[in-house]
């Protein structure tokens, strides 16, 4: 068993929304490596293999990825060799060093048209192509053979980047009124969520067994608790808000936002094997973006 003292982590995408908060929240658990695309880019598979020979992680952390939804559509190439290709690739090498990969998938692996929430068990069938590229890297993780943690996540947002909180807000100054899609569901779920239960997994797998890996490998769904459409969060996000004139917020149905990339009605996927496994809870999507939008100065 590696100790917290041995442990080398790899954090990939540290500018990332994920990726910013796992660098704080990974200290404590390793020697954590974190690199930006500047020094590990997931579009030159090369790079990516030669820099995990280079480190030699015990741990490999992936939340990199190909995020631009509507733009893959176009750039499908690039997208694969991102969200399959390369994760494939750090599944291998960690194969090879006898290390363990976490890494990041979608909602969008699913086509949405479940009444209920999504088990980890249920169908995929992803309806575009960034769903398509996180399915193959997932499957190409799972092929590898090494030891993994894929987890599933949904409507990521946070405090930088380019996300769904961060647009709303900014056309939120702008605009008297704004038409938000009501018609899809899902769970909202803030990077600060992501990377703490992360830390809180990958705590346990450092006090664990030797066969902890071997037991716990595989597919979770780790989303915010609850859900609500994007109508609702956007409506959220203005509650919480501090602006002097606050928008109004008109419902519509996606069939009058037409995007590039098809994307699913029905976004909710059960949290149930993450807490029957793991022992940890999302905290609710209202609570959480309140505790996210206390940070916002200004906001």
């Amino acid at each position: 068993m590696t100790t917290r003292e041995q442990a080398t982590i790899l954090l990939t995408g540290v500018n990332g929304q994920v990726g910013f908060e796992l660098a704080r929240s990974l200290q404590g658990l390793g020697r954590v490596v974190a690199l930006d695309r500047s020094r590990l880019d997931l579009g030159d598979l090369d790079q990516v293999r030669h820099v995990v020979r280079d480190v030699k992680p015990t741990l490999i952390v992936n939340p990199a990825a190909y995020t631009a939804v509507d733009k893959a559509e176009s750039d499908a190439d690039a997208c694969m060799r991102a969200n399959a290709e390369a994760p494939g690739v750090m599944a291998e090498e960690a194969k090879k060093l006898g290390a363990a990969l976490v890494h990041y998938s979608t909602d969008y692996v699913f086509d949405g048209t479940k009444d209920g929430a999504y088990v980890e068990e249920d169908v995929v069938n992803p309806q575009n192509v960034y769903g398509k590229s996180k399915l193959a890297g997932e499957q190409a993780i799972a092929a590898s053979g090494c030891d993994h943690l894929i987890f599933r996540t949904s409507w990521v947002y946070g405090t930088r980047g380019k996300n769904f909180l961060m647009t709303m807000l900014r056309l939120g100054a702008e605009r008297e009124e704004l038409s938000v899609v009501a018609d899809q569901i899902g769970a909202p779920t803030w990077s600060n969520t992501i990377a703490a239960l992360t830390s809180n997994v990958l705590a346990q797998a450092v006090d664990g067994s030797g066969d902890w890996w071997k037991e716990k490998s595989g597919v979770y769904h780790l989303t915010a608790s609850g859900a609500t459409s994007w109508h609702g969060f956007a409506q959220a996000i203005f509650d919480n808000s501090t602006l002097e004139k606050k928008p109004t917020v008109k419902s519509i149905p996606a069939a009058s936002y037409p995007t590039p990339a098809s994307r699913p009605a029905n976004s909710r996927m059960s949290n149930d094997k993450l807490f029957a496994t793991f022992g940890v809870k999302a905290p609710e999507w209202e609570q959480a973006l309140h505790l996210c939008m206390a940070q916002l100065p200004g906001a």
